[in-house]
């Protein structure tokens, strides 16, 4: 059955890709279609915010613009919808941080593994336009810029069989990351054996023991089917990584003044839909995990894990010293809001 859905959903992406190429459907009753893409499924989060973000323009710009979602895919990957966002042919679409580090090495800062203490001064700090904003505007350059940030939580290992308790239990261990030379970085130094690879592969991987775990946050054990094959969530909580949404550099560039200021309250309410609906779903997503797919989450003391992965930031901020004032500004936030744990 999940072939089959692959199946279909290649052959729409491919069918809603070519009629984008081609600029068919560009203007509907002399309105502007409005293009957005995602890879995550009608009841995430981040669909169920962009939707508010279509009903939010429509009903102040509905003479001019009309505004199109399109979830799992079916604008292509992750890669892809940048790409395209890039060129024009869609203006916005979501993309992982770890991605738009091959974009701009502004972004390194924030795959870096245990930048944030905690969630409440990981939210303080990606809320400060003083610590986002040169980083989402350094890739204008390339033809897009970051319009907001998205909560994907806390990023965890999990594995098929072997719960991990210490970094030692990684050893031997082929782990699924994000296509990042800092995520492979991290594995190196936990001692695991990074697999980078696209978010779609993960499943089949895990099943066909390709791959021993992956690391992300909970929902990926429920929305994508992970929790059917991996049995143990280990909260060593690595990283806190937001999702950002990115728009077409030229197309935020042509909106009048007015129209401008509609989309940044748009902006906004993503960002506020999105972070309340995160934490329902991920305490709906660890209930059903343990209960429905018989997933064991485990709490291990985290402080093993970041010692192995502290010689990451003295080397971030030696290699892109034009960082050291943002990553200074995010150690406040951290003294301000300490872990429980510490």
């Amino acid at each position: 059955m999940k072939n089959f859905s692959k199946g279909l959903a290649c052959v729409l992406a491919a069918v809603v890709l070519t009629a984008v190429l081609t600029g068919c459907g560009g203007r509907a009753g002399g309105r502007t279609i409005i293009r957005i893409g995602h890879n995550q499924s009608t009841n995430h989060p981040t669909h169920i915010a962009l939707s508010e973000f279509e009903t939010w323009i429509e009903s102040k710009l509905g003479d001019k613009y009309d505004v199109e979602v399109f979830p799992s895919e079916l604008l292509g990957s992750q890669n892809e919808m940048v790409q395209l966002t890039q060129t024009g042919a869609i203006h916005f679409c979501v993309a992982s941080n770890s991605l738009l580090e091959t974009f701009s090495t502004n972004y390194t800062l924030f795959n870096l593994p245990y930048l944030f203490v905690s969630a409440e001064a990981y939210h303080a700090a990606m809320d400060d336009a003083a610590i986002t904003g040169p980083i989402f505007a350094s890739t204008k350059d390339a033809g897009f810029e970051a319009v907001t940030w998205l909560d994907a939580g806390t990023r965890n290992f999990y594995t098929v069989n072997t719960p991990i308790e210490t970094p030692a239990d990684l050893k031997g261990l082929k782990i699924r990351v994000q296509q990042s030379p800092t995520n492979v970085q991290m594995m190196q130094l936990l001692g695991g054996s990074a697999t980078p690879m696209g978010f779609g592969e993960v499943y089949t991987a895990l099943q066909s023991k390709i791959i021993d775990g992956a690391e992300n946050n909970e929902l990926a054990l429920t929305d994508n089917g992970h929790g059917d094959v991996c049995k143990y969530y280990s909260y060593d909580m690595h990283q806190m990584i937001p999702d950002i949404l990115i728009g077409n550099a030229a197309f935020l560039d042509s909106l009048s003044e007015e129209e401008r200021a509609v989309f940044e309250e748009g902006f906004e309410l993503v960002n506020q839909v999105q972070r309340e609906a995160w934490t329902d779903a991920v305490a709906a997503a660890k209930d059903r995990a343990a209960n429905e797919q018989g997933v064991q989450f485990l709490y291990p003391d985290t402080k093993p894990f970041q010692e192995a992965c502290a010689p990451m930031h003295e080397d971030m901020l030696a290699q892109y010293p034009d960082l050291r004032p943002i990553y200074d500004a995010i150690q406040q936030y951290n003294e301000q809001y300490p872990s429980a744990a510490s």
